[in-house]
């Protein structure tokens, strides 16, 4: 069995400033998740020029060791060695994939991320150009900020129903935002899940994606909510925030204890 899921996710600023922020974002939130053995390990990120799929863009090649952030039945369940997950991301944005595997379970195990940045409202349709039959399995969710998650997954500092932007004079966002907002932009995720194990496919398969909702829906409040830290930042300045990062992530990993969960893409 295999789940494919389309989520949109509207958010009021350009999609310019979108590539910055989300990079930011992905930077502080790896820090906050990395130690005590568990986190983010980039072994790549470097530029990358002519791909036969992705054009020009950049590629990372990332670790997640995550015993700790999974479910207690999985941790139980699963052998020594096998919760690592490894993630590819081709980055030639507008246009992001990121395939996410695991060692221990090889081709039973895929989750795959299809991104198109598009400015405008969650309004156009088949943006990932697939065939009518294709179309036909793909759920749509569209995931807002503005709702606030579950008391256990709520952050005060990332409200955007709070959050105001003094350089932009953007937000707090109220009910009914998408309605009226200028700059607005979307990110049009497919998600792609396939976990063979015996007995807990549909289980999994049906977490994970949950999981990953919850993930798109916390770090894109993130991503708005911090504009001001972002909205006089280039690429160049991206680029050596995540070398910092880098160097953060490798020391963190093995000491300070961490904190929650990494967003992909």
């Amino acid at each position: 069995m295999v789940i494919i899921k389309e989520f949109r996710i509207p958010l009021p600023m350009t999609v310019e400033e979108y590539r910055v922020g989300q990079l930011y974002a992905f930077a502080h939130a790896s820090l906050n998740e990395t130690g005590g053995g568990d986190g983010v390990e980039v072994l790549k990120n470097e530029p990358y020029t002519n791909h036969k799929l992705y054009g020009d863009g950049q590629y990372t090649y990332k670790i997640y060791h995550a015993k700790q952030k999974v479910p207690k039945f999985i941790q139980l369940l699963a052998p020594a060695g096998s919760l690592e997950f490894h993630e590819e991301a081709w980055n030639a944005y507008p246009y992001c994939k990121t395939v996410i595997t695991n060692p221990y379970m090889k081709d039973n195990f895929k989750i795959i991320l299809e991104t198109w940045h598009k400015p405008g409202k969650p309004e156009l349709e088949n943006v990932h150009d697939l065939t009518p039959e294709q179309l036909a399995k793909v759920e749509v969710d569209l995931v807002d900020i503005y709702e606030n998650p579950d008391r256990s997954h709520y952050n005060e500092e990332y409200d955007p129903r709070l959050a105001r932007s003094e350089k932009s004079g953007r937000g707090p966002l109220t009910e009914g935002w998408m309605k009226t907002a200028d700059p607005i932009m979307c990110a049009y995720k497919m998600v792609t899940v396939e976990f063979k194990w015996w007995g807990l496919q549909k289980r999994v398969e049906n977490l994970i994606m949950k999981n990953e909702r919850i993930l798109f829906h916390n770090f894109h409040r993130q991503v708005f909510s911090t504009l001001d830290e972002y909205f006089n930042l280039n690429m160049e300045d991206i680029r050596e925030l995540e070398l910092k990062t880098k160097e953060e992530l490798d020391k963190d990993r093995q000491n300070a204890p961490a904190r929650g969960m990494v967003a992909t893409e």
